[in-house]
């Protein structure tokens, strides 16, 4: 199948074909109402998948202390999901642009629910080391369906000039559903009392009811139901457009091949990735250990000091996609180069800490590389959304995940840990301060590629506004029709009164 052909076979799970044009005052009234709509229910739906993805790390000790698990069992099955995700991200995001995302989240998160469910109700499926290790990368693979639709939608129902903004509040969802799983599985316990099972599937049943909700508030595009699309209603052009002239006659993996996997920007956002993630996890996951082994804080102190951490990351999310549009006006390069210099620079007061330092003050320094390292998390796959087609957009995004957990993530699980016992603390954390320095250098490469298209689009959408406002011909009814090659196809305008502010209506 070509990009331009009608697919041979359509499925329920195929995107939808546009639906008629509704009417203008339906359009007035029902956009800003779906917008919200779908928001919410990609926001509710992501954050439903943080309940059920890896609850293992959740319920550790008590398997820990029934014996049938040591800790490198444990590790193995913690990383399955993880190195399932990664691959999954991508590989699902290829399915996911051709794919209704009211189906294709629902679905994902039904499935990972019905996995957690099989979990703690079937004993053959945790009997071994192995076999549960296989039973949480299947979960880990349909987990990996939540990310590339909700990419789809931020893409397809917000502009560019809004997405950092809308995307750092979504990005959010996984810290909610991170808080959510720690109260879900503690109820599950109580009420069993203290059967780890129940940290699977009850979280699960929760699981199950976020996805008929999900499917209940998504809608594919805007075209879908009978909308205009964002850039249109907006007058804000992509920041890239695709060629379908250019790719007629390419599959759709050939497509992926050109704006992907050898798009010079798409690597260099994937290896910014590797460096990023693995600050993220190397700091976070061994938090505990450092502030017990170097600053003597006990076992609480430093469950504080992760806790802190995860929470700093929605104070940073927000901050980032605020002064991502408002401050560097779409710029995400400045942007995630201005954060990661953040990370450096707490990363360094963090590590040259004294002992005898105050505990607050390193929980500040935590609480700060937190707040900074979680706004590049999502930066760079907002970039990827920005700076490819919207056909390859969820794909281009899930390609920057797979480097971010299969190289970064792992390897700072295991990496930072072989680091330590060869080599002490001090070398680690030099390790880590290379990696700000990295992912710095591998940001700034990407800065003259995207402060070109940030000028195209800027070019673009004042040529769209000149159009609304000046290019039209009158008819008695106070209509005008708008020369096709100065908008976003013919359709006619109506100005309420002739001035700069004047709203605009659009019937095609």
């Amino acid at each position: 199948m070509t990009l331009t052909e009608e697919p041979v076979k359509r499925t329920w799970l195929s995107a939808p074909l546009p639906a008629a044009r509704l009417a203008q005052d339906q359009i007035t009234s029902k956009y800003p109402n779906l917008r919200f709509q779908v928001f919410m229910g990609i926001f509710i739906g992501y954050a439903g998948f943080y309940l059920i993805r890896n609850n293992i790390p959740l319920i550790a000790k008590v398997v820990l202390d029934e014996g049938w698990i040591d800790k490198v069992g444990v590790g193995i099955i913690a990383n399955a999901v993880l190195i399932a995700y990664g691959f999954s991200k991508f590989f699902m995001a290829t399915i996911s642009d051709r794919s209704n995302a009211r189906y294709f989240m629902p679905l994902g998160l039904a499935l990972s629910a019905v996995v957690n469910l099989a979990v703690g109700l079937v004993p053959a499926l945790h009997a071994s080391v192995a076999v549960f290790a296989i039973v949480m990368f299947v979960n880990g693979w349909v987990q990996g369906m939540g990310w590339p639709p909700s990419g789809r939608v931020l893409v397809h129902w917000f502009s560019t000039n809004e997405r950092g903004w809308k995307t750092a509040i979504w990005n959010t969802a996984h810290n909610v559903g991170g808080m959510g799983v720690g109260a879900a599985a503690a109820a599950g316990l109580s009420m069993t009392g203290g059967a780890w099972q129940s940290a699977f599937w009850f979280p699960a049943i929760i699981a199950l009811g976020v996805a008929a909700l999900a499917f209940f508030l998504i809608r594919d595009t805007p075209e879908s139901v009978g909308l205009p699309p964002i850039e249109e209603y907006r007058h804000d052009p992509a920041k890239v457009e695709p060629d379908h002239a250019a790719e007629a006659g390419m599959t759709y993996w050939q497509i992926v091949l050109k704006h992907v996997i050898l798009n010079r920007t798409m690597v260099l956002l994937a290896l910014a990735n590797v460096f990023v993630y693995a600050l993220r996890y190397g700091v976070l996951s061994w938090t505990p250990t450092y502030l017990s082994e170097v600053h003597k804080a006990s076992v609480t102190a430093g469950i504080m000091g992760f806790s802190l951490f995860e929470l700093a990351g929605i104070f940073g999310t927000l901050a980032c996609g605020w002064v991502s549009d408002t401050i560097f006006k779409g710029n995400r390069t400045w942007t995630g180069i201005a954060f990661m210099a953040g990370v450096g620079a707490f990363l360094l007061a963090y590590w040259l800490s004294p002992v005898g330092t105050p505990y607050w003050m390193l929980m500040v320094y935590l609480f700060f590389i937190g707040a900074f390292i979680y706004g590049p998390v999502m930066l760079i796959g907002l970039q990827a959304l920005d700076m490819s087609a919207r056909h390859v957009a969820g794909t281009s995004a899930g390609f920057t995940g797979l480097f971010g957990y299969v190289l970064g993530a792992t390897l700072a699980s295991t990496g930072v840990g072989w680091l330590v016992q060869n080599f002490g603390w001090g070398v680690t954390f030099a390790v880590l301060t290379g990696c700000v320095v990295a992912s710095i250098v591998l940001l700034a490469m990407i800065g003259p590629e995207e402060k070109r298209l940030i000028e195209s689009h800027r070019s673009a959408a004042e040529a769209h506004r000149a159009a609304r406002d000046s290019n039209h011909t009158w008819d008695p009814a106070g209509r005008a029709t708008v020369p096709p090659d100065l908008s976003f196809g013919a359709r006619e305008v109506t100005l309420d009164r002739l001035t700069d502010r004047a709203p605009v209506s659009f019937a095609r």
